[in-house]
C-alpha cells in the first residue's frame, strides 16, 4: 500500500503523521499521528494525561516525542511538553520534551507544562 493510500484509510480530519514506532521485544510495529488538539493553558501530569483521554488519544511516550520533534516540531511550542511515562527511579517524576531543544527529562508531576495527544495505528500483520 502507498503512503498516500493509507493515509487515505487511517488518518483523520486535522491529524498530522508522525511517523512509524518500531515494536521491540516482540511488540508490533504503529504508527503516530499528532491529534489536532491544544489545550488552553499547561496542566499538571495527571490532568494531561485525563486531557490526552478526552480528545480520543493519549499522551506520547519518549520515543514518540522523539518522532514528533523529528517530524513534526513546527506543530509545536517550543516549550516543555509532557509525555505518558512516569520517571522509574522517582515516583513523582515524569518524563518530558523540549520542543525547542529537543532534550528530555523529568520533572515533578504538579508542575503545569503543555500537553499534545497522539493516537496510534498497528500494523497487522
Amino acid at each position: 500500500m502507498s503512503k498516500k493510500q493509507f493515509l487515505l484509510e487511517n488518518q483523520r480530519h486535522g491529524e498530522q503523521y508522525a511517523g512509524l514506532i518500531l515494536g521491540k521485544e516482540g511488540k508490533p510495529d504503529y504508527h503516530v499521528f499528532l491529534i489536532d488538539a491544544k489545550p488552553e493553558s499547561d496542566m499538571t501530569w495527571s490532568n494531561a494525561l485525563e486531557w490526552a483521554r478526552t480528545v480520543g488519544g493519549q499522551l506520547p511516550d519518549r520515543s514518540e516525542q522523539s518522532l514528533l520533534f523529528a517530524n513534526q516540531k513546527e506543530s509545536f511550542d517550543k516549550t516543555w511538553h509532557w509525555s505518558r511515562e512516569k520517571d522509574a527511579d522517582n515516583t513523582d517524576y515524569a518524563w518530558m520534551q523540549s520542543f525547542y531543544y529537543g532534550y528530555q527529562g523529568s520533572y515533578h508531576e504538579s508542575n503545569k507544562l503543555r500537553a499534545r495527544a497522539v493516537r496510534r495505528v498497528l500494523i497487522i500483520q
